[in-house]
């Protein structure tokens, strides 16, 4: 490649990821971050969601986000607020075993700092950068010292009237403290009634997510009546969907392993297990059933982004889409069912936002749910941490910025390219001697190019 071809190869690249990375929005607003759990993302196609549906007519809506796997509760959750991939923060699933403290983490025992302490949650960001910030029993945030400057600890009995109540006092402030800059806030619905009923279920499906969609109105008033409504970013998401499953479709693990060959960690849909020999145990279980797949930990998929963490144990099972792995028997513990592969439909969330920063009557088809960490830290004008997002695309999404179409991009670098190449040819065809029959034979001069080819 030419001088000139790289220059511009490389001006064109960098003035992207300036654009994407080296922005701020000055006079930053407060930020509040709500998710309702296992908001699947086609459940606003299928049912009637007239107050989420007025809310991003007046923002932004991304169709489907993808989440990270696997598509559980705890670990997409914390990678919405880090923006890494879970064996990059650590919350790998719901159930774990660490090899090297010899700790058990579950739903139950989850508030010890060693599990949630590999990565910064955006509220300790946002507070070395000296603002205040809050979180409604957002997964993590309750864990000695890594909490926000408010918070609640966990309790599913607080209504959610009461829970976006603080909230919205913590944005305020209370004359004598200014309000916190950042507030996420976690509610329970859908996830709850998907797993009892499944999504396919619409009746009970359409009377919880009227529930959830007078939550959201109620969320759309609240804002209002105090005044924050205009003058702060409000991002509504989730953390994964919901698959529908069914007693015909168990996956019994005793019948590939004997019990007696191995300690599990985890069931399913994602099923870790710690055998007695590797090697023995991962030949039957990979025959095991023609709905699962077993991955020996070095084997696991690159696009999983599952496999470099020391929580990881030595074979994972994932079993396919609406399937359920049980230790024995014919009982079906719930009839709609999450963690599957994340690139599923059925597994991704949605993603709407307005306020001032965001752009108005925006719709974007996807988005990289890591991606949503480096976008909230654009909008605080907090330094992002180290993670695994971009803001190439979720940049698209604000008002006022440069939107780079990575494809287009690319496209346009690639036919100057092909134009000065093919400049190059016909200057050098131009430059080259003709031949003329009253002219005696004369060596040919080869032109040489020092510069390297162009190949990938």
């Amino acid at each position: 490649m030419g001088m000139f071809p790289r220059m511009l190869l490389g001006f064109l690249w960098a003035v992207s990821a300036v654009a994407a990375e080296n922005g701020t929005a000055p006079h930053a607003p407060p930020l509040l971050l709500v998710s309702f759990d296992g908001f699947r993302a086609d459940y606003l196609q299928r049912f009637p969601m007239p107050n989420l549906k007025l809310l991003y007519s007046q923002g932004v809506l991304v169709d489907q986000l993808t989440n990270v796997f696997i598509t559980k509760t705890f670990p997409n959750h914390y990678s919405l607020v880090t923006g890494l991939y879970a064996e990059s923060h650590g919350i790998l699933a719901s159930s774990m075993y660490d090899p090297v403290t010899q700790k058990h983490f579950s739903l139950q025992n989850d508030s010890d700092p060693m599990w949630w302490s590999a990565a910064q949650p955006l509220w300790l960001t946002a507070l070395d950068s000296g603002y205040k910030t809050a979180a409604a029993m957002w997964p993590g945030s309750d864990v000695t010292n890594r909490t926000p400057t408010h918070f609640f600890p966990y309790n599913r009995s607080v209504t959610f009237g009461q829970r976006l109540g603080n909230v919205t006092q913590w944005l305020m402030g209370d004359g004598k403290e200014p309000g916190a800059m950042f507030a996420a806030l976690y509610w329970e619905e859908p996830d709850q009634s998907g797993h009892t009923f499944g999504p396919e279920n619409t009746t009970a499906m359409a009377k919880v997510l009227k529930e959830v969609d007078d939550n959201i109105g109620l969320l759309m008033r609240e804002l209002n009546r105090t005044g924050l409504w205009g003058r702060i970013n409000l991002i509504v998401t989730s953390d994964h969907g919901m698959a529908q499953c069914s007693a015909d479709r168990l996956i019994r693990l005793d019948d590939c392993l004997h019990p007696d060959n191995y300690t599990l960690v985890d069931l399913t849909p994602v099923a870790a297990l710690i055998p007695n020999d590797s090697e023995t145990a991962f030949i039957s279980l990979s025959k095991c059933h023609p709905h699962m797949t077993a991955y020996m930990k070095k084997s696991i998929p690159d696009r999983l982004h599952y496999r470099n963490n020391v929580r990881i144990q030595p074979i994972i099972l994932v079993a396919d889409e609406g399937w359920t792995i049980v230790k024995q028997g014919n009982k079906l513990p719930r009839l709609g069912d999450h963690g599957y592969d994340n690139s599923l439909p059925s597994m991704h969330p949605f993603l709407v936002a307005a306020g001032p920063s965001f752009r108005r009557g925006f719709r974007m088809k996807s988005l990289q749910s890591v991606d949503v960490y480096p976008l909230m830290c654009r909008l605080l004008s907090v330094p992002a941490q180290p993670n695994n997002g971009s803001l190439v695309r979720a940049q698209c999404l604000l008002a006022g910025e440069t939107c780079w179409d990575v494809s287009m991009v690319v496209g346009l670098v690639v036919g100057v390219l092909l134009l000065l190449s093919a400049i190059t040819v016909l200057f050098r065809f131009m430059r080259s001697p003709r031949s003329s029959g009253s002219r005696p034979f004369q060596r040919l001069d080869i032109l040489y190019d020092d510069d390297e080819p162009l190949v990938p």
